[in-house]
C-alpha cells in the first residue's frame, strides 16, 4: 500500500510541475488526469508485473527467472510476526495456485489481466 501511494503522489506532483499549478489552486486530482490524460501510475506498474511474469513462465530457455519464481524457503514457512509477501503472492490471489499452467495459455491470462490491475490498484 505504501509503494502504490508514493507513487500516486509523485505523479500528481509531476503532473502538477508539468501544468504549472500550485497545490495552493485546489484543483481536484481527477481534473488533473483528464487535463493531462495520463494513466494512473499504479495501473500501470500492475500491467506490467502481470505481463512481465506470464513472460517469464512462458519462456523455454535455463535463465534464472522461473528458478526465482518457483523459489521456496529452506524452511518452508516464514516468520510469525506478519511476514513480508513474495513477489508470486499477489498473483496466485488471482489466478490461484496453479497460475503457472494457467500463464501458459495466453487467452486464459490475458483474461485474468483485468481482475489482476483492478485488485491490486484498489488496495492502494
Amino acid at each position: 500500500m505504501g509503494l502504490i501511494r508514493r507513487l500516486r503522489v509523485t505523479q500528481r506532483a509531476m503532473e502538477r510541475a508539468r501544468l504549472g499549478v500550485s497545490p495552493r489552486d485546489r484543483i481536484r486530482n481527477v481534473d488533473f488526469r483528464r487535463r493531462t490524460r495520463d494513466t494512473d501510475i499504479a495501473e500501470r506498474v500492475a500491467k506490467l508485473k502481470w505481463q512481465w511474469a506470464g513472460h517469464i513462465v512462458r519462456r523455454k530457455d535455463v535463465r534464472w527467472g522461473p528458478k526465482v519464481l518457483d523459489w521456496q524457503p529452506r524452511t518452508g514457512k516464514r516468520s510469525v510476526s506478519r511476514p513480508p509477501t513474495r513477489w508470486t503472492d499477489d498473483i496466485k490471489r488471482v489466478a490461484g495456485s496453479r497460475w503457472i499452467q494457467a500463464a501458459q495459455n495466453r487467452g486464459i491470462w490475458n483474461s485474468l489481466q483485468k481482475t489482476y490491475v483492478q485488485q491490486w490498484t484498489s488496495i492502494g
